[in-house]
């Protein structure tokens, strides 16, 4: 999953165009800088009130008080409701604050406007699934996986479909993703017998999902053969360890 740290590059990008040779000030930039892809619709004329607003957020983010950043963000968006990367600085800002609900709802909206925004997608994904809602966060990480074809994006719907009973579905991915050499470098994190992550391969995590679902269908040698599987590649690897037992 791609890090959304990002609250400045697309509201300084619109400051940039609306303030042109008016100022050379940026703020200094709090957190790693992700390019946004900037909106495609001709910049509007700039009235004196969004520029006080976009200078109200521009010194807030700068001396790190982003609850008044967040107030200007709401500002902007409404003397400028078009502009999508406003709103999507303003999903990141929740995105990072684990705040899901407002994620979604605004990532929805973007959805409405740019279907194909993976950024977007990932993010009403990983919201979707933070509140539970696992049928809604499946369906957008299977347009994700429709779009990019990615390992990880695939794991995590066959996951979802186990989590949601849809076996027989999982259990053609849980095929696919072992058919895969990725499968064999990609990390995933468990936690251990002390309750802290620790880092696998994800064929390990994989051939344990595999497993569950072989004694879904009531194959306990099946299963067992995957279970043991994945303790040869990671023998600490809890989840497998305990379906094991209970095998037997």
């Amino acid at each position: 999953m791609k890090s959304f740290l990002i609250l400045l590059f697309s509201v300084c990008f619109f400051f940039g165009h609306a303030q042109k040779d008016k100022s050379t000030q940026k703020p200094a930039p709090t957190q790693p800088q992700q390019q946004v892809q900037a909106p495609t619709q001709q910049q509007p004329q700039v009235s004196g009130i969004t520029q006080h607003y976009l200078r109200k957020y521009s010194l807030a983010a700068q001396w790190n008080d982003f609850e008044v950043a967040k107030d200007a963000l709401y500002d902007l968006i409404i003397e400028n409701p078009a502009n999508d990367s406003l709103l999507i600085t303003l999903a990141y800002y929740y995105y990072e604050n684990r705040q899901y609900a407002s994620t979604l709802l605004i990532s929805q909206e973007l959805i409405s406007r740019n279907p194909k925004d993976m950024n977007t997608l990932e993010m009403a994904a990983v919201s979707a699934e933070g509140l539970g809602v696992r049928d809604k966060a499946l369906q957008y990480y299977e347009t994700l996986y429709l779009q990019g074809n990615n390992v990880g994006t695939l794991y995590k719907v066959a996951f979802l479909q186990y989590d949601l009973k849809r076996f027989k579905e999982s259990s053609a991915n849980a095929d696919i993703l072992l058919s895969k050499p990725d499968i064999a470098t990609q990390k995933v994190y468990f936690n251990d017998a002390e309750n802290k992550p620790k880092e696998f391969i994800m064929k390990v995590a994989v051939l344990n999902l595999k497993g569950m679902l072989l004694q879904e269908e009531g194959d306990k040698v099946g299963a067992k053969k995957q279970f043991e599987q994945a303790l040869a590649l990671g023998p600490d690897f809890i989840p497998a360890k305990e379906n094991l037992a209970k095998l037997k």
